[in-house]
């Protein structure tokens, strides 16, 4: 298989900077994805490596062997794109083992890789079927077939399964991964849907508007989050980001939420790493709370350490409950509001006063201005 590697890559459509000298090193057999808003530059990325794009600056790797000058055809990668085109004249069967023939495989090979991967992305059922009697998910099966049969150095995927529904996106998640991992394929992984990059990655490259916010593994990126951009992007629901102040009182550091409102909720922070790492910090300096919903803990009983708050919403979702409180209205007069996940049957109605803590060592902190981490 291959390693690739993307070095101080900048890519540009006339005043458009797409990418933005970002590198990246993928190893052998890695499972990468690339995670981002649309125009992030994720798509983008993936041509540069398969040499549909040639980026202005910057070199790619592919083996540690430049491929800049490399046709996509002598690059050895499979792209799977977001929108398939099938040849219409040809059957399913014959789509798939299109890109087999210049290979000059004996048949029994060919039959035995388009039967295999076929049952895979269960479609076996459409294989004599031509593409204008197919589905748009089952077209996107298709095309997501006819690439890896091919069994390419490098798999380039640009969210190949977003028009499949949700339980069969589900379903294909995991077959990707494993048949990734049975196959051994270095493989770029591009998608917007956190769920989709947090279950399939070793590594996860955070994109925004042509740069590289975070890479690192998905446990990594998404309990340290590096600023704020990262965590109101990762976890469903995201992190709660909450503007703030501390203060000093009793010789203990408090956190008031939110900044500017009236109706200020005090909390003590009791981790001792914590409160060392913030006491030299300039309390004029704007700060963000930051606190994932699962360390949220909302009691209807007064509880220690904690402040009173009222319930905005409750969405039971059967495996959990999200309880949404509300703070008060922050400077602006906007409701600030706070999630919580909790157990299923959790019960609170909108307009219950239910009492507030954290999980201590959990807390986050981001430099309200710059929006980079302080404390994660």
């Amino acid at each position: 298989m291959a390693t690739v590697k993307l070095e101080n890559v900048t890519k540009r459509f006339g005043d458009l900077i797409a990418l933005d000298n970002i590198s990246i090193a993928v190893e052998d057999r890695e499972f990468f994805v690339l995670l981002g808003q649309t125009g992030a530059g994720k798509t983008t990325t993936l041509r540069c490596i398969a040499g549909l794009d040639k980026p202005e600056e910057g070199n790619v790797y592919i083996d540690n062997i430049c491929v800049n000058d490399r046709t996509p055809a002598d690059r050895d990668v499979a792209f799977v794109f977001q929108s398939h085109i099938l040849y219409p004249h040809l059957t399913v069967y014959e789509n798939m083992a299109f890109p087999l023939h210049p290979r000059k495989l004996p048949p029994e090979e060919i039959h035995r890789r388009v039967l295999d991967i076929a049952k895979m992305l269960h479609i076996e059922h459409l294989l004599m079927r031509k593409p204008n009697q197919l589905s748009g998910g089952e077209t996107q099966r298709v095309g997501l077939g006819r690439a890896m049969v091919r069994r390419p150095q490098v798999f380039l995927m640009d969210e190949p399964i977003s028009n499949l529904d949700a339980k069969l996106r589900a379903e294909m998640r995991a077959e990707i991964r494993w048949r990734q991992r049975d196959l051994g394929t270095t493989t770029f992984y591009v998608t917007h849907d956190q769920v989709e990059a947090m279950s399939m990655a070793d590594r996860i490259a955070v994109l925004e508007e042509g740069k590289i916010q975070q890479l690192d593994t998905p446990t990594v990126i998404y309990n340290h989050p590096a600023n704020l951009f990262v965590a109101g992007f990762i976890g469903s629901p995201s992190m709660n980001c909450i503007p703030c102040e501390i203060t000093h009182k009793n010789g203990s550091l408090q956190l008031i939420l939110p900044k500017g409102s009236n109706e200020k909720r005090s909390y003590t922070i009791e981790d001792n790493s914590i409160s060392a790492t913030l006491k030299d910090i300039n309390t004029e300096t704007g700060l963000v709370f930051g606190i994932h919903p699962e360390d949220v803990f909302v009691d209807h009983r007064v509880v220690p350490n904690s402040f009173p708050a009222e319930v905005y919403s409750v969405e039971p979702l059967g495996a959990e409950t999200i309880v949404e409180i509300t703070l008060g209205p922050d400077a602006a007069g906007t409701q600030t509001i706070m999630k919580s996940v909790t157990v299923p049957n959790f019960e609170a109605k909108i307009g219950d006063t239910l009492h507030i803590s954290f999980v201590p060592e959990r807390i986050h902190f981001f430099n309200e201005v710059t929006g980079q981490t302080i404390l994660s």
